[in-house]
């Protein structure tokens, strides 16, 4: 299951000859919840994030802006195993919750009178840590042992992204923009341990991310 909402606000102080003015300012936001279970339940990951998006068009069809927000992933692994006179559950549960930020240029071109083309360019920055617990609690007729450990460890994440998307308004104060896929590059780097980098690049329909935005026309 997977739900996406994508909602903002734009202020556009003028648009002439399709053209989005300079001193334009707008605020979105993007809300999105997931869960996956497998195995009757026994293995779960649940992921969540909110990023409000403020931008401020620095020039005509160019905006500059930052989103600020949170997002967390839980994943969750049962295992039981049955011996002959006793039943050991363990689990293990990961926890990644993180503060983001990320600043954001983004260009648009004008391919018709409603109807936008646009690059984004982010470099966004997670400021989290990773919590592991693991228990394990074993059962033999009527007597019920119990062990619990758990380690925790921050992390920094930054990376450089290019999105392109299409930008459509409907009407003076509905606007649809859609993203598809991403090029980027991101650098993981625990506390104590060694930086890991990664790679994306691609347009896949599959990754294709739908948002609306109310419009306020002075």
């Amino acid at each position: 299951m997977k739900k996406v909402l994508l909602a903002g606000a734009v202020a556009l102080f003028g648009l002439s000859n399709a053209q989005i003015a300079k001193g334009t300012a707008y605020l979105s936001g993007s809300v999105q919840y997931s869960q996956v279970e497998k195995n009757n339940g026994n293995n779960k990951t649940e992921k969540f994030n909110v990023l409000p998006t403020v931008g401020y068009f620095v020039g005509t069809n160019l905006a500059v802006g930052l989103g600020i927000g949170y997002q967390t992933e839980k994943v969750t692994n049962i295992n039981t195993t049955l011996l002959p006179s006793t039943t050991i559950v363990s689990t293990n549960e990961t926890k990644t919750p993180a503060f983001v930020v990320a600043p954001f240029v983004r260009k648009y071109w004008t391919l018709g009178d409603k109807l936008y083309i646009f690059g984004q360019l982010a470099v966004p920055m997670e400021f989290g840590k990773t919590e592991v617990e693991n228990s394990t609690v074993a059962t033999s007729g009527s007597t019920t042992s119990t062990t619990t450990n758990s380690t925790e460890a921050k992390y920094t994440q930054v990376g450089v992204t290019v999105k392109p998307g299409l930008d459509y308004f409907l009407n003076k104060n509905w606007s649809i923009e859609a993203t598809i896929g991403e090029f980027g590059y991101s650098n993981y780097k625990p506390k104590e341990g060694d930086a890991t980098n990664n790679y994306n690049f691609g347009l896949n329909l599959s990754s294709v991310t739908f948002g609306v935005k109310y419009v306020f026309a002075k």
